[in-house]
């Protein structure tokens, strides 16, 4: 968020939520949706340096303590997280990357990096389901992924 708040180029920001809570504890929902609201008007009005001044704020912070405001942010709100809501979530997003490529004339569903996922699976499938430790072979992190993955599962 200090990016998205102070950062030298503007970077949009969804922020969604939910009317009511799939798991109800005391006010958390209402502490949560407050922070929702909040970030979005944060990011639309930031804070001067006058204002932060007037809290009393020492010289010296005041310039770290300063937002600019004017950072573009959406807040989605629905009224729960069901199947249906995070399937036209996620609908929403792939149209607005088709929208995108569309407009910058590039195939935003090209699938070369998850086509070498594919083949890359294939090769960790055998040694994920095998009965020994297998002869791992692929750079350090994907090696210890697999083996704590073989060792939780054990």
């Amino acid at each position: 968020y200090q990016l998205i708040h102070q950062g030298t180029k503007l970077i949009p920001v969804d922020l969604i939520g939910f009317g009511r809570t799939l798991n109800p504890i005391r006010d958390h929902h209402d502490i949560l949706m407050s922070n929702v609201f909040a970030q979005a008007e944060a990011l639309a009005f930031g804070k001067t340096a006058d204002e932060v001044r007037a809290e009393g704020t020492a010289a010296a912070v005041v310039p770290h303590r300063v937002f600019e405001g004017n950072r573009p942010s959406n807040v989605i709100l629905a009224e729960e997280l069901t199947p249906f809501r995070l399937g036209t979530l996620v609908a929403l997003y792939e149209h607005s990357v088709f929208t995108q490529g569309t407009i910058w004339n590039i195939d935003s569903f090209d699938q070369w990096g998850v086509e070498l996922g594919k083949v890359l699976a294939k090769r960790i499938i055998p040694e994920l389901e095998a009965t020994e430790e297998p002869e791992l072979n692929h750079d350090s992190s994907t090696n210890t992924l697999i083996r704590r993955y073989r060792a939780m599962r054990s």
